[in-house]
């Protein structure tokens, strides 16, 4: 498993030096892959790696605390998706590269677009799949106090995915700390309209394409209504078939993978 080692990272604060297992496939232009908020198996890329693996050299890092990657106790920061923008750009460094496409999902599409944010030249494009704007999200809070409290109710698949991803013992924490930053992310604002991105969105000027699955259960109602009044210029296509995942969704990922040819190929 290939690694490559930073110094420190202000996503693993007080731990140097860190490892950061990624995965690698295929040649070309570099595409990244950033993962959600519990890991990469459980939503894995393989479907798009087969498609697109001949055209891109396609990179799938483990953030600090996840995988095989560096462990990381306590609570996750308030910040950490900006916290992990950063460390995302000192794994590009790394490895030596200058600028790549950037395909978050989830935790992973509000990481890409705080990176294209902070370092637009480094960014060739984005897609932003089941995408996050509130900071807060009570239609979420019940599923995520649930399986923070809960982990066993979790389906045996999915705990096999976990453990498989981050360890028998280990896989248990990862929900908790994901689970609980949102909470806490939730419990910090002030009005109930407060996004991610403290109204910085508008600013974003590399070309972008969110990728949202129509049922993403994830998604408060409006949500997209704001981040496309927030940003009319990128490219919004809602996926009729698709859930949380549409990239891993066996009625989505055909769809997902069209659209997201498309936006790559176009002008890149």
């Amino acid at each position: 498993m290939p690694t490559v080692e930073l110094r420190d990272s202000p996503h693993a604060p007080g731990i140097s030096p860190l490892t950061i297992h990624y995965r690698e496939y295929g040649r070309g232009k570099p595409l990244v892959f950033l993962h959600g908020g519990w890991g990469y198996r459980i939503y894995p890329f393989d479907r798009q790696i087969r498609a697109l693996e001949s055209e891109y050299r396609i990179l799938i890092p483990d953030r600090t605390g996840y995988g095989h990657s560096t462990r990381v106790p306590g609570e996750m920061p308030l910040d950490f998706h900006r916290r992990a923008a950063a460390e995302t750009l000192l794994f590009l460094d790394a490895l030596g590269i200058e600028r790549a496409a950037l395909w978050g999902h989830s935790d992973g599409a509000v990481i890409s677009l705080m990176t294209g944010l902070a370092a637009p030249k480094r960014c060739e494009c984005l897609i932003l799949e089941a995408f996050h704007f509130l900071r807060r999200k009570p239609g979420s809070r019940s599923f995520f106090e649930r399986f923070a409290a809960n982990p066993e109710d979790l389906g045996e698949e999915t705990k096999r995915l976990l453990a498989e991803d981050h360890g028998a013992a280990q896989w248990p924490a990862v929900l908790e700390r994901n689970c609980g930053v949102w909470f806490r992310i939730a419990d910090s604002v002030k009005r109930p309209d407060e996004d991610l991105y403290d109204g910085q969105l508008r600013e974003l000027g590399v070309p972008a394409l969110f990728l949202h699955g129509s049922l993403d259960p994830r998604t408060e109602p409006g949500e997209m209504d704001l981040v496309s009044k927030a940003v009319p210029q990128a490219a919004m296509r809602f996926l009729g078939n698709g859930k949380h995942s549409p990239h891993s969704e066996e009625a989505a990922f055909r769809e997902c993978n069209a659209i997201a040819r498309e936006f790559l190929g176009n002008d890149r």
